[in-house]
């Protein structure tokens, strides 16, 4: 039976660029869940259209001409709020407007495709679609709350981390080690990861992070975290240090993982294709963790729509880890935590307010270890 057109979700396109509104259009509709109710050339078309009829998720520009998209989003918050995704352009201004968009009240920034790369509008056309399902799935959607489907129905094969690195030698015990922690996150974990981050003394325990964001844009996520955290948070770059005191953030476009070096770690940044549909992917990240640190590794799970990260945290809990999914309550969209949970991988789950504290309680039950 044909799926009723009430049953899709609404998005409205607000973009000043005709051909930019005609891609995303198509990109939009192309996906049998979604239909584009309308499409504005600017922030007060837009107003006119939702007063007519009001989307389900919102997908806007910021650079907009008369009323640009941060006052255009503020204002949608402060008089109805919506589920709002910010398709935002790769360049220095587009990087710093989307995190105040997100500050201001915006799901989830995903960056404009290039209709002329096909390869790359093919990868974009998933993330859009993805990010859209997500936004209603998230606090702000007005939908009935239920589960996310896990959507296979995408150009290409959906890729598990075999495609980066082979899975962990199963029974093989991974030496005593500094105590490192891998977290992953998507739609929502851009504010989660900084409650995190922010609770956390000088000395926690070395992190590895990968926040599902677009290229060019992780550079100034890690920037503005440093400046409100006690810990250093920078990008990762290949070879460098894992240490006490210090977070790395996954580059947008490029995997992360772990290589040991003694007791020690650092981080090995390379390109590679998309696993579970992601780069960084948080498999892959996990699954390093399970074949390098074992049980010297804490996983731990946030916020997010799919299901990256749960195979890969079931191999680091096998492996000896311990492992945390973000509850449900505390989740912007349940979606990775759930997947992590029903998938055996995670062995607790904590509201985001208790993540903190629970890893550093894992790094003094490690150090304790050592000593003991």
């Amino acid at each position: 039976m044909a799926e009723r057109q009430d049953d899709r979700i609404k998005v409205l396109i607000v973009d000043d660029s005709t051909s930019a509104r005609t891609m995303l259009r198509r990109i939009v509709e192309g996906d049998p869940g979604l239909v584009v109710m309308g499409a504005a050339g600017d922030a007060f078309a837009a107003a006119r259209l939702m007063k007519v009829e009001l989307p389900d998720v919102l997908l806007l520009d910021l650079e907009l001409p008369g009323m640009d998209g941060i006052t255009f989003l503020k204002r949608i918050m402060d008089q109805r709020p919506m589920p709002v995704v910010v398709c935002s352009s790769h360049t220095e201004f587009g990087s710093e407007k989307s995190f105040e968009a997100l500050e201001a009240g915006a799901v989830e920034v995903i960056l404009k495709p290039s209709p002329r790369d096909e390869a790359g509008l093919q990868e974009a056309t998933v993330r859009i679609c993805d990010a859209l399902h997500a936004a209603v799935q998230s606090r702000l959607g007005t939908r009935p709350a239920r589960r996310a489907p896990l959507r296979d129905k995408v150009p290409g094969p959906k890729l598990t981390a075999d495609a980066i690195l082979p899975p962990p030698m199963i029974g093989r015990v991974v030496p005593r080690t500094e105590p490192i922690v891998c977290i992953g996150a998507s739609t929502g974990g851009t504010e989660a990861l900084r409650v995190v981050l922010e609770m956390l003394p000088p000395d926690a325990p070395a992190i590895a992070i990968v926040q599902h964001m677009p290229p060019g844009f992780t550079a100034a996520f890690a920037k503005r975290l440093n400046s409100l955290c006690a810990v250093n948070i920078t990008e990762a770059v290949d070879g460098a240090p894992l240490t006490q005191g210090n977070v790395v953030i996954a580059q947008g476009d490029n995997h992360l993982m772990l290589r040991r070096i003694g007791a020690s770690y650092r981080a090995m940044v390379q390109p590679g294709p998309c696993v579970s549909r992601h780069r960084p992917s948080v498999d892959v990240l996990f699954r390093s963790a399970a074949v390098q640190a074992g049980a010297n590794a804490l996983g731990i799970i946030l916020t997010g729509m799919g299901d990256d990260g749960a195979s890969c945290m079931r191999e680091m809990r096998a492996a000896g880890a311990p492992t945390i999914a973000q509850d449900e309550a505390s989740c912007v969209v349940y979606g990775m935590p759930r997947e992590a949970v029903e998938r055996g991988g995670a062995v607790q789950t904590l509201p985001l307010e208790r993540m903190a504290a629970a890893i550093m309680g894992f790094a003094r039950r490690q150090k304790m270890g050592a000593t003991g």
